[in-house]
């Protein structure tokens, strides 16, 4: 019988050892002696990241370069990523895809969120990672699902994904790398989501949970069944071996459970990275619209109600509403457009464009002027959803003599870096849309000012991140600016005034949509709720959403407790 011994070749450098190879004067042996030099270095196994050097816009932190070697070495890509909220599971599973790309170990990868989420993973792996993925925001999805699923770098919906015309064309697939977020939705085995997982064929898989187990042990089993199988042998033995009769959340033989979960799963906690934030205070402002704004947005809102009766394009005149939610000149444009681009439209758009060009102004361009003269030397961030909010305060800001600095999607890596030194170094304020400061340090600046709202919660947040994160001193201040009787007041009541969302840690408030339908899209609910209802309909049932939400809340809330004291600090890579 033959020992297995771990061999470890002590090589040198690639920085030491490739200058001396570039003498060889044959380009070939040359070629031939590079190569075999990097196959055994990376023999050596994943001590020192190749990844790390070429990440974008991201604060790398030690417990995360630490979890992705571990997930690499010891776990060879198949793990339970745990970490509680805000400690940046995405991030972790970029580097592992990053890493095992530039070692060219994979080269098919399958990635399934929920809905809301797909349209973060596709720009987050592009902006940080350099990594384009088709996504089922593609229309390919739908006229060619072969060609669709057949493409090398995916990502979708698991809603999408399970259906029965995808789902037979998936199982004929091969993947070298599967990625699952909020990986609790696999907890049950007899739903289409665990079925459809268990059947892809996968070499590496990444299943990401801040929650892995929000009800009972069993979840955990079917979770890393999935992962490892037959690392509890049956169910049967798993109910017998570690499971109280009539206790199910409470673990019988927690050692031997504990040693066995070692092999499948990381979690970092907020306390073992000592992630000690100062605390924010968010100001929700309403406003009173003009009586002329005010009759312009609930005619828009009726025109709007009359489209969507009449199966007029839905993000269209979806889009209407968050437009004329955001200024004036947005709706002006918006309806412009829209006008332009649908047929057999009534006159009263044409009529109701006229109106909101002959606005000048609109009521929260005074609002944020006061604001603005408010410690007038003090950092703060404004952050706008539409382009054309952005452009019109961009000129008001000018025609004022203020002095800021802008930050947008369509501008140059060097542009960007431009903008935020500026700000840094020269000037009070900084004008940006969504992608405002991703990844840089602007924990110098410690108020925020949300000119506008998108309708998805999760980009709030997105926002506060930018400023309430690891190396904030300061307490964080957060002004929304809202007119009375638009949809964002109605989501700000909800997500203000029922959840206390900006009291939440970063990352929680998907945690808690979570627990609602997972297919159900936020955003959609709240237009749903809007166009579908009359008007005295429509505050009886946002009051359902909220209390709907409140509930996910206080689940949530006890399946982190759950969690916390199932799991302790016994998977922490520290």
């Amino acid at each position: 019988m033959v020992a297995n011994i771990p061999v470890r070749l002590n090589l040198p450098k690639a920085s030491d050892i490739l200058p001396i190879l570039k003498t060889v004067g044959d380009e070939a042996i040359w070629f031939k002696l590079r190569n075999d030099f990097a196959y055994l270095n990376l023999l050596q196994g994943f001590d020192e990241l190749l990844c790390l050097p070429l990440l974008h816009n991201i604060d790398i932190y030690w417990y995360q370069v630490e979890s992705v070697r571990k997930v690499l070495k010891q776990f060879h890509g198949r793990v339970l990523l745990a970490d509680e909220v805000g400690l940046g599971k995405t991030i972790e599973a970029g580097m592992v895809l990053k890493e095992y790309l530039l070692r060219s170990m994979v080269e098919r990868v399958l990635i399934l969120t929920p809905a809301s989420l797909v349209g973060q993973w596709v720009e987050e792996m592009f902006s940080k990672f350099d990594i384009e993925f088709a996504s089922s925001y593609d229309s390919l999805v739908r006229t060619n699902p072969q060609a669709f699923w057949s493409q090398n770098k995916v990502i979708a919906s698991i809603a999408t994904a399970r259906q029965a015309k995808h789902l037979e064309i998936l199982t004929q697939q091969s993947y070298d790398l599967v990625i699952i977020d909020e990986a609790h939705h696999l907890k049950n085995r007899n739903t289409s989501n665990w079925k459809l997982v268990d059947a892809l064929r996968k070499r590496f898989l990444l299943l990401l949970s801040a929650t892995p187990v929000q009800n009972n042990l069993i979840e955990l089993y079917n979770l890393l069944t999935l992962l490892k199988p037959g690392i509890f042998k049956t169910e049967k033995e798993f109910r017998t071996n570690y499971m109280l009769a009539n206790k199910p959340r409470v673990p019988a033989n927690r050692e031997k459970m504990r040693d066995l979960m070692l092999d499948v799963m990381i979690r970092n906690t907020r306390s073992m990275v000592d992630l000690k934030l100062p605390p924010r205070q968010a100001i929700t402002i309403k406003l009173t619209a003009s009586a002329e704004e005010s009759a312009c947005y609930q005619e828009l809102s009726n025109l709007v109600q009359q489209a969507h009766k009449n199966g007029i394009n839905r993000m269209a005149i979806r889009h209407l509403l968050s437009s004329a939610g955001s200024s004036p000149s947005a709706a002006t444009t918006s309806i412009s457009r829209f006008i332009n681009n649908t047929k057999d439209l009534a006159k009263a758009w044409q009529s109701l464009h006229k109106r909101y060009e002959a606005l000048s102004q609109g009521i929260k361009e005074s609002a944020l002027f006061d604001l603005l003269k408010k410690n007038p030397d003090e950092k703060k961030m404004i952050f706008v959803h539409h382009k054309e909010t952005l452009e019109h305060l961009e000129k008001l800001l000018q025609s004022k003599g203020m002095l800021f600095s802008k930050f947008e999607g369509t501008m140059t890596g060097p542009e960007k870096d431009k903008a935020i030194e500026r700000f840094s170094n020269e000037i009070p304020l900084l004008l940006c849309t969504e992608s405002g400061g991703e990844g840089r340090n602007l924990q110098f600046c410690n108020t925020l000012i949300n000119y506008d709202l998108p309708w998805n919660p999760m980009a709030i947040e997105q926002r506060i991140g930018r400023i309430h994160r690891i190396g904030q001193t300061r307490q964080v201040f957060i002004f929304n600016l809202v007119v009375l009787n638009t949809i964002e007041e109605y989501i700000l009541r909800i997500l203000d005034e029922k959840i206390n969302m900006f009291e939440l840690v970063v990352g929680e408030i998907g945690s808690i949509l979570g627990q609602m339908d997972e297919d159900q899209d936020f955003a959609e609910i709240v237009f749903n709720t809007w166009v579908e209802t009359t008007e005295q309909q429509r505050q009886v049932n946002f009051d359902l959403l909220a209390k709907q939400i409140l509930e996910a809340k206080v689940q949530y809330e006890k399946v982190k407790s759950f969690d916390t004291e199932l799991f302790g600090d016994d998977f922490e890579v520290g």
